[in-house]
């Protein structure tokens, strides 16, 4: 069979296990990524004549990974809205910023401890991958959809979805630009300025696409042009940061951010194409992560390990609710629900994926990899179970429209006492 028809009978039956996960999730009620991510591990298992059934090219692996990266990014980026920020905003920026915090400390000096790894920046980027949560994952199965909690972990998942994406990459670069040789005071500038000019040439190229994008589909939108324009704009944004030796995911976050920002014509409609096309991309994404990452399944030791270290991620995600919600009065149930539903969605299987196009250049990034598939699968089975009992966890009452009027009376009742005061 030729090559190109062997990828597209592969990509075919990939796209078709995709949507048998799909039926069967919302039959079962389970989460449908923990599904596709299964069936990914369970395809790179099968052999034909001592050959892996579903193999691809590193240069077609390394082209999806950009493209799913540049969407995703794309589309979280242009989620984050600055006149919407409210008191729910602040919370769970506050809680993604505690979260992330503990993270690129303590679970990175347990992960080095436990698995013997001495790159700090290897264990750095495991952590801030571990920042990322996907509650959407689980919203389906909830019977307390509308629940305060919800609402904010909701929240929470479009603050830390860009952090996910970008900060991995931007320690990679970092990785990249000093060596452990090189880690000395007096030349420590000379080699962050290749570091600082990705910076620049990226937020410099995210500016300059985004302005023409805001500018050109501010009075005109078209049903068929515009959502093609939108990911030719986004994919274009990524290749200039990236000719010009910028960070390309840096720039398309800035773009995205201009684009949700920004006054466009018929945005939702633009939102609902992406949405559709993210969805193709899903599938492929987290069956090929599973398919690419060979998880060490033979290796009880390292399997133990990776159980103890998410324990231990557990703990720091309940320190990190406690801090960022002392002055809430959460229930320790609620506490715990929060705690638990640390999902890991598309964002981290995007930046794994693409990470995993890298494993030849960076030596012990392939353990650092197996660990992040290891946690994906932990985590969206400790959620499934949760959201089942979702009931028991989260107080009825609690509603967000209950919550939302709460608010709304304590802010008038501040209102009256600076009218009093005046």
């Amino acid at each position: 069979m030729e090559e190109y028809l062997l990828y597209l009978t592969n990509i075919a039956i990939i796209l078709l296990i995709g949507v048998f996960i799909a039926i069967i999730s919302k039959k079962l009620k389970t989460s449908n990524l923990l599904l596709l991510l299964i069936s990914g591990i369970i395809l790179s298992k099968m052999t034909y004549y001592g050959e892996k059934l579903f193999q691809f090219s590193h240069t077609f692996l390394t082209g999806l990974a950009v493209l799913a990266l540049v969407m995703i990014i794309f589309d979280a980026a242009s989620r984050f809205k600055w006149k919407t920020i409210d008191e729910y905003t602040l919370r769970a920026l506050k809680l993604a910023f505690f979260f992330l915090l503990l993270n690129m400390f303590l679970l990175a000096i347990a992960t080095s401890l436990l698995f013997g790894i001495k790159d700090v920046f290897l264990v750095l980027i495991f952590s801030s991958i571990m920042v990322g949560t996907s509650p959407d994952v689980i919203l389906s199965m909830l019977k307390q959809g509308n629940h305060k909690i919800v609402e904010l972990l909701r929240i929470e998942s479009i603050v830390n979805t860009p952090l996910t994406v970008l900060l991995p990459f931007i320690i990679l670069d970092l990785m990249q630009s000093l060596t452990a040789q090189e880690v000395i005071f007096s030349k420590l500038l000379d080699n962050l300025k290749p570091f600082i000019t990705q910076f620049v040439v990226g937020i410099g190229a995210g500016v300059l696409i985004g302005l023409i994008v805001a500018k050109a589909m501010k009075k005109a939108y078209s049903e068929t042009i515009s959502p093609l324009a939108l990911i030719t704009a986004a994919l274009l944004t990524y290749i200039l940061a990236e000719n010009l030796g910028g960070n390309g995911v840096l720039a398309v976050t800035v773009m995205g951010l201009m684009f949700g920002n920004f006054y466009v014509k018929q945005k939702e409609q633009l939102y609902s194409f992406s949405s559709v096309f993210e969805n193709s991309l899903m599938i492929l994404v987290f069956i090929l992560v599973g398919i690419g990452i060979s998880v060490p399944f033979s290796s009880y030791i390292f399997w133990i390990k990776a159980f103890i270290l998410f324990i231990f991620y557990l703990c720091i995600r309940y320190a990190a609710v406690m801090w960022a919600m002392n002055k809430q009065k959460l229930t320790i149930k609620e506490k715990l629900f929060m705690t638990f539903n640390i999902p890991k969605g598309i964002a981290v299987a995007v930046v794994a994926f693409t990470l995993a196009t890298k494993v030849t250049e960076i030596p012990g990034l392939q353990t650092i990899l197996n660990l992040v598939v290891i946690f994906m699968l932990f985590s969206l089975i400790v959620a499934t179970f949760v959201s089942k009992f979702d009931h028991w966890f989260l107080t009825p009452e609690k509603t967000l429209e209950n919550e939302k009027e709460r608010l709304f009376e304590k802010e008038k009742e501040l209102e009256k006492k600076k009218n009093k005061n005046k």
